[in-house]
């Protein structure tokens, strides 16, 4: 087990929180919550050592196509495929963009 971690530049906190996927056989699990202004951080723990490399392109690639809310981003993989970490990610996105408003 590894556990990795990456900064990136982001726009304004996340207005709430997402949990996408589950931890299983070729999955992986996405939590988000809102983060530090101008700050997307990830967290990243991994089965599959010495693929820090991997991860940070799939996450420049990914994080440079548009701008993302401040959040922090806890990935619990499991050797999940690229394809599947992108897909995991834009469903948690989605989740935030669709949450309900909150009446405090």
């Amino acid at each position: 087990m590894e556990t990795l971690a990456f900064e990136f530049s982001a726009g304004a906190p996340a207005r709430g929180r997402a949990v996408v996927g589950c931890v299983g056989s070729g999955d992986l699990e996405v939590l988000l919550e809102p983060g530090t202004a101008g700050l997307l951080s990830v967290a990243v723990v991994t089965s599959v050592n010495g693929s820090s490399e991997r991860w940070r392109h799939l996450f420049e690639r990914l994080f440079a196509e548009r701008e993302w809310p401040a959040l922090h981003i806890d990935i619990h993989d499991f050797g999940a495929t690229p394809g599947v970490v992108r897909l995991r990610l834009e469903q948690g996105l989605e989740e935030l963009a669709f949450e309900a408003p909150r009446h405090d």
